[in-house]
């Protein structure tokens, strides 16, 4: 099964490993899934992991994003003709799912969670998609 998870689940599962952003995380490290990434997507996720890595020093991120790079699938994101989401930084998850043909993103992000559908591409929240895929 292939996924894309959105900043905020892939960071929240990453630092904080508990509920269902840490399960998730955990059920790709042990390849229960493989992740969908673009460079957008992944340069996102450094970002993000940078600003909160000051926070949080103890956390060897540094590993584990090599362990998710490695088991993820890049894929250059589809041009799109024009905005799916409310907001335009959202829509390269969109962009992603449509270039590699994947059907699912999981985010709590209501600018994604509101296009559910576009084009095939189900968005799911952490939970749900924990619940329906993974338990």
């Amino acid at each position: 099964m292939n996924v894309i998870l959105d900043t905020n689940v892939f960071v929240s599962g990453l630092f904080f490993k508990s509920g269902p952003p840490g399960k998730i995380m955990d059920a790709l490290i042990a390849e229960r899934f493989k992740l969908i990434i673009s460079p957008p997507i992944f340069a996102e996720y450094l970002r993000t992991v940078a600003a909160l890595n000051a926070d949080y020093p103890q956390i060897n991120t540094e590993a584990l994003l090599d362990i998710v790079f490695l088991k993820s699938i890049l894929y250059e994101p589809m041009e799109l003709s024009e905005p799916v989401t409310a907001d335009p930084k959202d829509d390269m998850f969109i962009a992603c799912a449509l270039a590699s043909k994947c059907g699912l993103i999981v985010s709590g992000d209501k600018h994604l969670l509101n296009v559910s559908g576009h084009q095939g591409i189900k968005v799911l929240k952490p939970r749900q998609f924990y619940d329906e895929h993974l338990s």
